[in-house]
């Protein structure tokens, strides 16, 4: 049966497709954009609704085995696909470049190591950028996962404290919108409902929703874990501290916090996308990096 392309339902949020292009994700293990970011982007309320539908699929008997998505928003493309089909990556990338460029603008992301697929975009008149994307590893077992608290903070999660204000709180403080001018937190009935569709959904686990709590009560540093023991490794996302509260060694406790449940749960490493001093600082090693392509 030859391999049939389609599209992905033009319908956002938790759908049919949304677990088929996860469980490739997982099927596919480690990649440029792995089945965490898929997740967060699923729900995410940043999201381009409206283009979910240009998402290409490649299928051989029903099941994926190429995929062209963007991660939110048009513009720059990851192109992926299973071990055994990567002729398939030809395809996808002219596709991508067609279908998921926006306002005249295309890039696409590839692993520096992979040298098959530079070279047919190569081919394909892309040229490598200075722009890139990096991940760095928590090997579990070769750092340590300790850390200590300042008195009066402690620790509790989204399943203990199910408070979205507090999440969203501590999400527009941890980056930075006010320093940046954005204005002064605040939380409308719409944000509550896109909180809850990022938090009460499938394949979440409220307990790897790690926050630090002030004396004062409020979430001062915050961080999301994900893990699938079919995956086989845990992803850290998103990371945020309060700037009032920086410099504390609470965004430290969040993360190794984060690490050390879904260490007990099986996870051997955990990835983070970003090549941050302060990940290094705390145990974490650089691992990979990606670079964007764009048309010459």
């Amino acid at each position: 049966m030859p391999i049939k392309f389609r599209n992905y339902t033009n319908i956002a949020g938790i759908t049919e497709d949304y677990f088929k292009v996860r469980a490739f994700l997982v099927k596919t293990g480690y990649s440029e954009y792995t089945y965490a970011r898929w997740d967060w982007m699923a729900t995410h309320g940043w999201l381009d609704k409206s283009s979910v539908g240009k998402i290409g699929i490649w299928e051989d008997k029903d099941e994926i085995v190429g995929l062209a998505t963007f991660d939110c928003h048009m513009g720059e493309t990851f192109c992926l696909t299973l071990p055994e089909y990567t002729g398939l990556k030809k395809e996808i990338l002219e596709y991508s470049k067609e279908k998921l460029s926006y306002n005249c603008n295309f890039g696409v992301i590839i692993k520096d190591t992979d040298v098959t697929f530079q070279d047919i975009a190569a081919k394909s008149g892309l040229i490598a950028t200075d722009r890139k994307e990096n991940d760095a590893v928590f090997y579990l077992g070769k750092a340590s996962t300790e850390y200590k608290l300042p008195e009066g903070f402690y620790i509790t999660t989204m399943k203990d404290t199910f408070d979205l204000y507090q999440y969203r709180r501590v999400l527009w403080k941890g980056f930075n919108h006010e320093l940046n001018g954005e204005g002064e937190f605040s939380f409308s009935n719409e944000a509550e409902e896109e909180a809850k569709q990022e938090m009460l959904r499938p394949n979440v686990d409220l307990n790897l929703k790690v926050a630090v709590v002030a004396p004062d009560g409020n979430f001062v540093s915050y961080c999301g874990m994900w893990y699938d023991p079919e995956a086989g490794y845990a992803v850290i996302e998103p990371v945020a501290t309060d700037p009032d509260y920086r410099n504390m060694g609470l965004g430290k406790a969040a993360v190794l916090e984060g690490i050390s449940r879904v260490g007990k749960q099986g996870a051997k490493i955990a990835l983070v996308g970003s090549s941050q001093q302060f990940y290094y600082s705390i145990g974490l090693r650089p691992y990979t990096t990606a670079t964007v392509w764009k048309i010459k």
